[in-house]
Parts: structure tokens; sequence; C-alpha cells
């Protein structure tokens, strides 16, 4: 679909990454892919990011962005409102989350956990906080949360030892430093959940987004996509439908006002 006309001269649009690692990281994974988009399409696709997890949330709710790849949790809330709506998912997986402690951690049961400070990345984190912290309350295991902004700070957290464990999901352990990967212990794992949404604010023209999925859908058939979806550590993007984050809305959680309180 190269060379597509859309109207109002739109030369590109705008694409929020949820802010799991630091800005520079993100950046040098999903700019490279980007780039490899915008050559299929025809339109440019701008990085964009928030310093951390509730920012990002206060710009989704407010529209900025064009594109985003936000959270299972985050598009059940705003799909409502502001109105985006998913096209695409990562291909071949499922999320779940995690608790990790150091590798010489004494800690080998979430019972242990009790009483203790953990690290998570922020309140509406789907996988790494509310599934985690929804199963401790569960079991009636009380801890105290200590949000630190990302994925990456929870994992440098526990190695420095600010805090004995933290929430996070494999996806983003894995793209950590192996120095801070190897230096960690996941002790225990949730069910696994649809992954995360790349969905487009209403004002975006259908054309752009079908565009897309269709530039998305082909990466992995070449070598040049196929590098720059490994760079985010993705092995292929498929076509998605708003119905494919049910299990997500079934699961009842908290308000996001709510959870942003808690």
């Amino acid at each position: 679909m190269k060379g597509t006309v859309f109207a109002a001269d739109v030369r590109s649009f705008s694409f929020g990454v949820v802010p799991q690692q630091s800005a520079t990281e993100l950046a040098k994974a999903w700019i490279p892919l980007f780039n490899a988009l915008s050559e299929k399409t025809g339109f440019g696709l701008r990085f964009a990011t928030a310093p951390n997890i509730p920012i990002f949330e206060k710009r989704l709710a407010a529209g900025e962005y064009d594109f985003a790849y936000m959270n299972p949790y985050h598009y059940t809330v705003f799909s409502q409102k502001p109105g985006y709506q998913a096209f695409a998912r990562e291909k071949g997986r499922r999320l779940r989350g995690m608790v990790v402690v150091r590798k010489d951690s004494p800690l080998r049961e979430l019972a242990h956990l009790a009483r203790t400070e953990m690290a998570f990345p922020a309140p509406a984190s789907f996988a790494a906080t509310v599934l985690v912290r929804a199963e401790l309350e569960r079991l009636g295991i009380p801890i105290t949360p200590r949000f630190v902004g990302s994925h990456e700070s929870v994992y440098l957290n526990v190695v420095r030892g600010i805090h004995p464990a933290g929430g996070g999901i494999p996806r983003t352990l894995q793209a950590m430093e192996p120095e801070v990967r190897d230096a960690l212990r996941v002790l225990w794992s949730t069910k696994d959940y649809t992954p995360h949404a790349l969905a487009a604010h209403p004002r975006v023209p259908a054309a752009a987004v079908a565009s897309l999925l269709a530039a998305m859908e082909a990466a992995a058939a070449g070598v040049a996509g196929k590098a720059a979806l490994q760079g985010v550590g993705f092995s292929g993007i498929e076509a998605a439908k708003d119905s494919d984050w049910n299990d997500v809305r079934g699961l009842g959680i908290q308000t996001l006002a709510e959870l942003l309180k808690s």
C-alpha cells in the first residue's frame, strides 16, 4: 500500500509506546521498526513515549497519540474513552506477570513476601502490578507496594537490594542487560492473558490503519522487517479485534482512578 494518499496532507502519525523501559532504550528498539513500516505505508511514524507509565496513561486519556502500544488493561480503559481501537497485537504471545527476586535471595515462595516492600512499575501496569497484587491479596499475603515508574527500574531496584522483590513480565526482563537479567530469578508467574494492544485513535483515517496493519503483518517476511521486529522482541504481528481483550475485561479490575489511588 505504499504511496497511499490520505486527506488533510497527512505526512506522519505519532506512535506512543508504553514506557516499560527508558526512553533511550525504547527509541533504540522501536524507531528501526517504525522506519521499516514507513517504507511500506508511505507515511511516517513518529516515536513517542512518556517519562513514566502514569504520565503515559494521562496522555492516552487525552488522546495525544495517533497510534499506541499499550498494556491490556490500559486498552480496556482507553478503548472506551477517548476510543482507541485495537487493530493488531504481537503474534504468538500471551502475557503473564511474574515476581522476580535476586538470584541469591532466600525467598522461595510467595508466602515469604509477607510484610515486605515490593517494587512495581505503576499502579495500572496490568501484568507486572495488577495481576501480581491481586494474587497476593487473594492469598492474604500483605505487602507494601512501591511504584518506581518502569519495568527497568523494578529490575534495577531488586538487583541493587533496594527492594527484595518486584513485579515484571518475561519480555522486559529478557530485554535487560545480561548483568541485570542474570542476577534475577523468577519466583512466581501468573496465568496467561491477551498481550498488549496496538491501537489507533478514532481520528486516524481507516485507510492509514489498514495500510499499517498490512505492513505489520508482512514485516516478518522480509530480512529488514524481521530484524526490526526482533529489536522489539516480537516474532511477528497479527490482526486483532476489540473482543480479543474480553479475557481482561472479565477480571472485573478496579477502575483506573481507583488503581491510581492505591
